[in-house]
């Protein structure tokens, strides 16, 4: 069955997402990284307390939500599918 033009289009336009899917992206492995060294540093060290060092881990999931969420604003999302086309 031959494509029809609307699928075409979409794909020649690249009509989708930009962004990647989350725990694919570099930043996420940073955040991981951050965490588990600022966790690590907390075990080990005596001038690190336990609620400094979770604070500082909120902060990073803050940070990572947010610049997720600013990526997320600059791809120019549309919600259009194709709900409105009639597949044969």
């Amino acid at each position: 069955m031959p494509d029809r033009v609307e699928d075409v289009a979409d794909r020649t336009l690249a009509v989708h997402d930009e962004t990647k899917w989350g725990p694919l992206t570099t930043e996420f492995a940073a955040m991981v990284v951050l965490i588990v060294a600022i966790l690590i540093a907390a075990a080990v060290s005596d001038s690190l307390d336990d609620v400094r060092a979770w604070t500082l881990v909120t902060v990073v999931g803050a940070a990572y939500i947010v610049s997720r969420g600013i990526a997320k604003a600059g791809t120019g999302h549309s919600t259009r599918g194709t709900s409105g086309r009639r597949r044969n």
